[in-house]
C-alpha cells in the first residue's frame, strides 16, 4: 500500500469482478460517507470510489465539503454508478477552466465562480437538493459569524458554490441571507456534521494528502511558512474531528497511497490519482474488519483493527 505506481487495469476496462465486503456490510447503519475538500484530492477520492461501487456499497446519506461536496452530490444524484462519471469530470478538467487567473474577478475574490459553475452544470445535477437520491448535505462557514452552515435542501448549485468559495481565491455566496464561504474553513473532513445528521457510522473517503502529518525541517521562506501553518492547523483540526467521533462511531478513513501530490489546483494528475487511490482503498477495504467504534485506518496501514483514542491521540 502506498506505492503510488498504480496498475493500469482500472483505465483499460480491465476492472476485477464485483465482490462482496463483509467489513462494510457489519457498518451500523444509518452510515454516511464523508468527503473533504483539498482540489485536485478530488481526484482520488473518485479512485475510492471505485473501489466502494465494486464492492457494493451505498452509503444511506452524504456529507461533503468544498470539492467533496461536488463529488458528493453526484454519487448522491447517481448511486452505484457516480465512479465513472466523476472519472470523466475529473480527467477532463483543467486549471484555466475551475481557476481562470487573471485580472481580479472582483473585489473580494481572485477569480470568477463561471468555471465551477459550468463544472457543476456538466455533472448534470438535479436543481434541488432534495431531488437527489440520497440525502445530502453540503458544509460551508458563515462568514459573518464563523458558523458551521449545513446545506440539505433548496437550490443545489448555490450549496456547491458556497462550500467551494475558497476565501480570496472565489467569490462568496449570498444564501438565505448568510454569506458563505468554504466549508474546509471549520470542517475539512466533516465526520462531526455526519455524526449529527444521524450517521451510526462514517466511511471518510481520505483525510487529506498527508495524513498522519509528517515531520519537517523548518521553512526558510515566507510563502513556505505560511504553507507549512495552513497545514499544521488544518490537520489539527481534522485529528479533533476524527478522534471525538470515533469514540462514538466507527469512523473509517480509506487511504490514497498517493506519496507524490501535485498542487492542489493542478489537474494534469488526475488519471494517475484516480487509479492509484482505486487500487489501494480496494487493498485495504479487502483486509479491513469492524470492531465496534472505534478510528480504522487512519494511518492507511492498520486495516484490520481500530487505533485506541487514548494511543491515537498521543
Amino acid at each position: 500500500m502506498g506505492d503510488d505506481s498504480p496498475d493500469t487495469g482500472l483505465l483499460d476496462g480491465s476492472w476485477p469482478t464485483r465482490r462482496e465486503c463483509q467489513a462494510l456490510q457489519s457498518l451500523p447503519r444509518p452510515v454516511a460517507a464523508v468527503i473533504g475538500g483539498g482540489g485536485v484530492l478530488g481526484a482520488a477520492q473518485v479512485g475510492i470510489g471505485y473501489a466502494l461501487e465494486q464492492r457494493g456499497f451505498v452509503p444511506d446519506l452524504i456529507v461533503g465539503t468544498s470539492v467533496g461536496a461536488l463529488n458528493g452530490a453526484i454519487v448522491a444524484a447517481y448511486p452505484g454508478t457516480a465512479a465513472a462519471r466523476l472519472d470523466d469530470v475529473w480527467t477532463r478538467v483543467r486549471r484555466r477552466e475551475v481557476y481562470p487567473l487573471g485580472l481580479l474577478a472582483s473585489r473580494v475574490s481572485i477569480v470568477a465562480d463561471h468555471g465551477l459553475r459550468r463544472l457543476i452544470a456538466r455533472a448534470e445535477l438535479p436543481r434541488r437538493i432534495e431531488e437527489l437520491k440520497i440525502p445530502f448535505t453540503a458544509v460551508a462557514t458563515d462568514l459573518a459569524t464563523g458558523d458551521e452552515a449545513l446545506l440539505s435542501a433548496g437550490d443545489l448549485e448555490s450549496a456547491l458554490l458556497a462550500s467551494a468559495a475558497i476565501p480570496g481565491v472565489l467569490p462568496p455566496v449570498v444564501r438565505e441571507g448568510r454569506t458563505l464561504i468554504d466549508g474546509g474553513v471549520i470542517a475539512y473532513v466533516p465526520v462531526r456534521a455526519a455524526q449529527r445528521a444521524g450517521a451510526a457510522s462514517v466511511v471518510v473517503l481520505s483525510a487529506g494528502p498527508e495524513w498522519p502529518l509528517s515531520p519537517a525541517l523548518p521553512p526558510r521562506r515566507a510563502d513556505a511558512v505560511a504553507a507549512r501553518a495552513a497545514l499544521l492547523l488544518g490537520h489539527r483540526q481534522i485529528q479533533r474531528d476524527l478522534l471525538e467521533v470515533s469514540t462514538r462511531i466507527p469512523t473509517v478513513v480509506l487511504p490514497t497511497g498517493v506519496n507524490a501530490w501535485p498542487a492542489p489546483w493542478d489537474f494534469r494528475h488526475s488519471q494517475r490519482l484516480i487509479v492509484t487511490a482505486a487500487h489501494t482503498a480496494g487493498r485495504f477495504l479487502d483486509g479491513l474488519s469492524i470492531d465496534g467504534p472505534g478510528l480504522y485506518g487512519v494511518n492507511g496501514t492498520a486495516a484490520g483493527s481500530a487505533a485506541p483514542t487514548a494511543e491515537a491521540g498521543r
